[in-house]
């Protein structure tokens, strides 16, 4: 369920849907599907999965975090990685972390300030942004700004206070979080039946291969430690005598 040909289907359908659209298309649409990104821990594993959208003729929202402790992506490679998705068309917007904060009104005057700081570093525009595990207080908040977009506003999703059968859900949300596809799988029977659709995937869990989830975590953790040799190896004059010996070191992960 998480491999590239997974997806591929997934696609196929929204494209066959005639809806797919990103948020500003969507914004006064009476129908639409969303595909939206998450990015965790990897802006590789981004890429490698926006280059399988694009080499289907879809574009999507891709939102990566500034303050995330496995990936900068203000650093050379990335910029040039997410300014490849740019290019292809992909919009790139904010995954905003709360890291701890509360104050509501306080993460209200952070989110377009953590947007600017993305615009300046990436030197494009960032007018769009997701909340990283939003709290309730959050979602209850339903922030909205002039010219800004936010994935949770009550345009592409449905807040409840407490959701139960008869919860009327003006939005079909569906999300992979912790490699589990939460509220129905992306299948025709939920895109095609559903007048409005917003699907979130976190780009770290799909690979070619559509690992399980511990098999996933294990190939992840070994390309950042392949990603961390390099880089250091980039910095430091004095580590090309060991090179060999760490690309060659096994990480037992059981």
């Amino acid at each position: 369920m998480f491999s590239y040909d997974d997806y591929r289907e997934i696609i196929k359908i929204i494209r066959e849907s005639g809806r797919g659209m990103k948020y500003p298309e969507a914004l006064n649409a009476d129908s639409f599907v969303i595909m939206r990104h998450d990015v965790e821990y990897s802006v590789e594993r981004a890429y490698e999965l926006s280059n399988v959208e694009s080499d289907l003729g879809f574009a999507s929202t891709w939102f990566f975090q500034i303050t995330n402790n496995t990936y900068n992506p203000f650093s050379r490679r990335s910029v040039g990685m997410i300014g490849r998705m740019r290019d292809a068309g992909h919009t790139i917007g904010l995954h905003y972390a709360l890291d701890g904060e509360t104050d509501m009104e306080k993460v209200r005057e952070q989110i377009p300030r953590h947007m600017r700081i993305m615009s300046e570093m990436l030197g494009f525009k960032v007018d769009q942004f997701s909340i990283h595990r939003p709290p309730v207080e959050a979602l209850r908040c339903n922030f909205k700004y002039p010219g800004l977009i936010n994935a949770y506003q009550d345009d592409f999703f449905t807040f409840a206070e407490e959701i139960t059968e008869g919860t009327e859900l003006k939005v079909k949300y569906m999300s992979d979080a912790n490699h589990i596809w939460r509220y129905g799988y992306p299948d025709r029977d939920n895109i095609l039946n559903h007048r409005r659709v917003q699907i979130l995937t976190h780009p770290f869990a799909w690979c070619a291969e559509g690992y399980d989830n511990h098999d996933n975590y294990k190939a992840l953790i070994h390309e950042k430690y392949i990603e961390t040799i390099h880089s250091i190896d980039d910095e430091c004059k004095d580590f090309k005598e060991y090179l060999d010996g760490f690309l060659g070191a096994s990480i037992n992960l059981r």
